[in-house]
């Protein structure tokens, strides 16, 4: 007789969680995590704009870095498709903790080593690869929950992006699933089939993706960066993209871990939460130590407004210095040179109604008001918090001579550009003198407000014999912005006098707007640029107005000097800046 054949049981393998029981809380963790790493672009993009300044150059440098990083991220996720369950969980760790824990890092490189550019890029080179290895391990993760019938769980979950901002990644993402049978009946699914579940798989990832991007994108603005925020807004992001990541993995995925790599998921995850934890908890203590290396010792007020960061150094008895988002706007040993040379060359006649934009500190008001004949002065100044300090505090206040409270003075909280458009049309009386007392033309925030439109604008409120002064930045350090600024009033119709002011000292850091560009030395500008304009015809003649008070810096002989060093640095022609074609490098 033929030996019996031994019937064996057949080997019963873990059964991958049900699809829809699973295709909920992945969408989820997309949605949070998308969430998440839209924070980390935006906290790079706002911080890097903060201490290196050009906000257009540092926000293209940070997405289009990412951008790459994340198809480098996305390629390498295959390598970690046979196990895409332990390989998310750690992808999630780490970008948690890099996320996280970036914008301290930036801020302590640039506060201790001075240099910040190569620390952007390396996070932005870091956090891209992760978050482009996301979604491709997330699509291995649902495929194996849906099952062989899904889309097989054997296929290339093609690649993808991980956020709403990296435009055309989601083309990335390579249809998949073309191999397998039904999980249920033991048949091959239709290939149509199989392809429609891929698609819809990967539309639902992807919206996903994007809508959690959305809530991220809105999210940092209003609620992270005034509630908690750069420092502990990133820390907070990446407790909750641990969370996520790690309860996904570990709950959801728990079959397909083994007993090791579960237990080095939780150990790892618990680490990366202890040390957010512990950042956070210190984090108030790192600002200020941090904030001692970049303004000194003598830090006496330090606030957040909901434009800017607003610092005040020095005792409260001596001339204080004031920084806005890091830069030396007012040097209180030296700002009266800078003040009047501003003010007082373009008060030489009438000037009975004076405008000044900007000037929220009151020292530009400050010069205006020692004229007898000055009966009302407009500020208008976009951050109320920078008046409210100028105002209450006692060396500031001392320093501006009380300018804001002299009722001849009206402060306007407003954007400027948008203030004149309507100004224009509503001021019954024209301003005798207008007076442009802002940041460097440089500084992208500032590059409307030194548009050709932007003194069209000007031009319209000013008498028929009115005079207009601008800071145009250093005619020493940065000779091509000063002489664009120049281009672009000529532009306008303005005829101009260049002429400049220098520091009580060579090197001295007397600002306004240090952008230390002297290799971390703390010297800011060898000296200011201002340009005085009236409306057509020839250049206005520099001199002093007879009613004009005792200055300290200023004599006819003084002006003529400055005229003559400024008009020594004039180049070639240059093209004027636009609102759509500005020409203010960083």
């Amino acid at each position: 007789m033929p030996p019996k054949r031994v019937r064996r049981a057949p080997v019963r393998r873990p059964e991958p969680p049900h699809g829809t029981t699973v295709r909920f809380p992945v969408l989820a963790v997309v949605f949070v995590c998308a969430a998440c790493g839209l924070v980390y672009e935006l906290e790079l993009v706002a911080l890097a704009s903060y201490l290196i300044g050009d906000s257009v150059t540092q926000a293209s440098v940070v997405l289009s870095v990412m951008v790459f990083a994340m198809g480098v991220g996305s390629l390498l996720a295959k390598r970690l498709r046979c196990r895409a369950a332990v390989g998310f969980g750690l992808v999630e760790a780490g970008l948690a903790l890099i996320g996280g824990c970036s914008a301290m890092v930036l801020y302590a490189a640039f506060a201790w080593l001075g240099e910040s550019r190569y620390v952007v890029v390396a996070f932005s080179l870091a956090i891209g690869v992760l978050i482009g290895a996301e979604i491709p391990l997330l699509m291995a993760l649902i495929q194996r929950a849906a099952g062989p019938a899904g889309a097989g769980s054997g296929s290339d979950p093609g690649s993808g992006s991980g956020s709403a901002s990296r435009a055309g990644s989601s083309r990335r993402a390579g249809r998949s699933g073309r191999t397998g049978g039904s999980a249920r009946s033991g048949r091959q699914a239709p290939l149509g089939e199989r392809d429609d579940d891929a698609a819809g798989t990967v539309a639902d990832l992807f919206a996903a993706d994007y809508v959690g991007a959305l809530v991220g994108g809105l999210a940092f603005p209003f609620l992270l960066l005034p509630w908690l925020g750069q420092l502990t807004g990133a820390l907070v992001t990446g407790a909750v993209n641990v969370v996520a990541g790690g309860g996904l993995v570990l709950w959801v995925f728990r079959r397909d871990l083994t007993a090791r790599s579960r237990a080095l998921l939780v150990a790892v995850n618990v680490s990366v939460l202890a040390v957010l934890a512990t950042a956070t908890m210190l984090v108030d203590d790192f600002e200020q130590a941090a904030r001692r290396a970049v303004y000194g010792e003598r830090v006496r007020v330090a606030v957040q407004t909901e434009l800017q960061e607003v610092v005040v150094t020095g005792g409260v008895e001596g001339p204080p210095d004031l920084f806005l988002d890091g830069r030396l706007r007012v040097a209180g040993q030296d700002e009266y040179r800078y003040h009047e040379a501003l003010v007082h060359p373009a008060m030489n006649g009438p000037h009975a109604r004076v405008l000044i934009v900007g000037g929220g500190d009151g020292m530009a008001a400050r010069e205006v008001l020692r004229y007898p004949g000055a009966r009302a002065v407009t500020v208008v100044e976009l951050d109320p918090g920078v008046v409210g300090l100028a105002r209450t505090d006692p060396a500031l206040a001392r320093l501006n001579a009380q300018a804001f409270r002299d009722p001849r003075v009206r402060v306007v909280h407003a954007d400027a550009f948008h203030w004149l458009r309507g100004a224009a049309s509503q001021v019954q009386e024209r301003y005798d003198v207008v007076i442009s007392d802002l940041p460097d033309p440089g500084i992208t925030p500032s590059t409307k407000l030194y548009s050709q439109e932007f003194y069209g604008l000007v031009a319209r409120v000013l008498t028929p014999s009115g005079r207009f002064a601008v800071h145009a930045g250093s005619v020493a350090d940065r000779p091509r912005t000063y002489w664009t600024v120049d281009a672009t009033l000529r532009a306008a119709g303005f005829a101009t006098r260049p002429y400049s002011a220098s520091g009580r000292t060579p090197g001295f850091a007397a600002g306004p707007d240090r952008a230390d560009r002297s290799g971390g030395t703390g010297q800011g500008p060898a000296d200011w640029g201002f340009l005085l304009a009236v409306q057509g015809g020839r250049p206005p003649a520099l001199g002093l107005a007879a009613d004009a008070p005792r200055l300290r810096s200023l004599g006819a002989g003084t002006l003529e000097t400055a005229a003559r060093r400024a008009e020594r640095g004039r180049g070639d022609e240059l093209p004027p800046s636009t609102l759509v074609h500005p020409r203010y490098g960083g």
